[in-house]
């Protein structure tokens, strides 16, 4: 079975942070590529947290600030490939339909690739524009082990307090998902 990311929506703040918000259950990519050629001093506000944080879903070309791992079929993969080639073509001006089918091929395959843990591995990005070149850092988080005696409704309530990073070993660092989530980053660098 393959893994791609599926956008999530865990409270409203997508919708509020960014111009346009991924439905959730969206097939998501990197989204990267949307700022490629763009200086980022002149993006809005908006723009500047999906170009930091954002997966961008694939129909709505929405963005969403965690994705999760998702398992799919050989026809669902190719079925993102068809969609995204489309938008490239439509929104983005690929030249033609072979470019953006190998463009669109490129973005699915680097998706598959942060999508080597478990299903429901909740994915998080951390962009930054390092000497004009976009820095991509993913981190994973996953539901940490409740003791056995935890009250199950309690296990449940608050999603963001079950929650641990799995990673390479990089100093703490504070993830802004109100505050309540800690990681260590998994860094993957594309240019």
């Amino acid at each position: 079975m393959l893994k791609f990311p599926r956008t999530i929506r865990l409270d409203p703040s997508d919708t509020f942070v960014f111009e346009r918000a991924a439905e959730p259950g969206e097939w998501a990519v990197s989204g990267a590529f949307v700022f490629w050629n763009r200086d980022p001093t002149t993006l809005g506000q908006k723009q500047r947290v999906a170009l930091r944080s954002g997966f961008l879903g694939i129909d709505s070309l929405g963005w969403s600030t965690l994705a999760i791992v998702t398992e799919a079929t050989e026809a669902e993969r190719e079925a993102m490939i068809e969609r995204l080639a489309g938008q490239l073509m439509e929104k983005f001006g690929a030249p033609d339909a072979e470019a953006a089918r190998l463009a669109a091929e490129e973005e699915i395959a680097f998706a598959g690739s942060l999508c080597e843990h478990p299903p429901q591995t909740l994915l998080a990005v951390q962009r930054s524009v390092e000497n004009g070149e976009i820095r991509e850092r993913f981190r994973t988080l996953k539901p940490r082990p409740v003791a056995a005696d935890a009250d199950r409704l309690h296990a449940h309530a608050s999603a963001f307090t079950f929650h641990e990073v799995e990673g390479d070993l990089e100093p703490a660092e504070e993830v802004d998902l109100l505050g309540l989530i800690r990681t260590d980053a998994r860094t993957t660098d594309r240019t």
